[in-house]
């Protein structure tokens, strides 16, 4: 029963590794962004950065950051 557990983990931590993969390749670079410095930053999607791809790009990059350290520390046990 526990190696049935075990494989099912290892299962989910593959996908969220290809996962996390594919949403960090989706992201623009930062050199994409040198518009900030003359100041059109202070456009409507500057301004709502949570709410458009990006910011959700990035929000999901770190819930799938947190779920692979989580799983990472947890297939480490030995169990």
């Amino acid at each position: 029963m526990l190696s049935v557990v075990r494989t099912l983990v290892t299962v989910i931590y593959i996908l969220i590794s290809i996962a996390l993969i594919v949403v960090v390749l989706l992201q623009e670079g930062k050199s994409a962004g040198l518009g900030a410095i003359s100041g059109a930053a202070e456009t409507y999607w500057g301004k709502n950065k949570g709410r458009s791809m990006e910011g959700g790009l990035l929000k999901s990059t770190h819930i799938l950051m947190g779920l692979f350290i989580v799983i990472s520390l947890l297939l480490n046990l030995n169990w």
